[in-house]
């Protein structure tokens, strides 16, 4: 049986994989740019480009910036 390399690694087309991968890459986002000097809208739009290739980004992308939005409140972001 083959097992992946990376389990986290795997996208759904569904709130909670895109919520997932929306946290990783803000926190790559913060670690790789520590000092970008973007507002939290510009920087929430410049992650959700970077996850233009998320399934639930492709299909549903109103909600996924509704998501983003919300991750963003919940954590205090």
């Amino acid at each position: 049986m083959s097992e992946l390399a990376n389990p986290q690694d795997r996208q759904f087309n569904n709130a909670d994989s895109f919520a997932q991968a929306f946290d990783a890459a803000w926190h790559l986002h913060n670690r790789q740019h520590p000092n970008h000097d973007l507002d939290r809208d510009s920087k929430r739009a410049l992650v959700l480009q970077s996850l233009a290739d998320h399934p639930f980004q492709q299909s549903q992308p109103d909600l996924a910036a509704q998501v983003a939005s919300f991750r963003l409140r919940l954590l205090g972001l």
